[in-house]
């Protein structure tokens, strides 16, 4: 069974770049037609896909975010990792990394994914 586990700091700082890192147990991140996600749902609001990296690497970015994510990953230690810069309070969320089986790109459910960890609260506040 594939596992996911987010980590990274709880709070940031307004302007500062926000950096998470999904540690994936089960599956190589290279397997054949997975994509591996980056999802988060701010308080009081539905879920909201920011990007994906295929298993061969390749980065796909809401368009919303393009400008501010970068997705990339490590297949050494078998991690994918989320950055986001110049953060204000809006990007206060709960983080999700999560497995498809091809590309997903509305997160209007969580059952729409395969996979999905347990989750991070990301607090930007000064």
């Amino acid at each position: 069974q594939v596992q996911l586990q987010e980590s990274g700091p709880g709070l940031v700082k307004p302007s500062q770049t926000l950096s998470l890192t999904c540690t994936v147990s089960g599956a190589s991140i290279t397997t054949n037609f997975y994509y591996w996600n980056w999802i988060r749902q701010p308080p009081g609001k539905g879920l909201e896909w920011m990007g994906a990296i295929s298993d061969l690497g390749s980065t796909y970015y809401s368009p919303s975010l393009k400008s501010r994510t970068s997705i990339s990953r490590d297949t050494s230690k078998n991690q994918f990792t989320l950055q986001l810069s110049s953060v204000t309070p809006e990007d206060t969320a709960v983080y999700y990394c999560a497995t498809s089986m091809g590309l997903i790109t509305v997160a209007t459910t969580k059952d729409m994914y395969d996979n999905w960890g347990r989750g991070t609260q990301v607090t930007v506040s000064s």
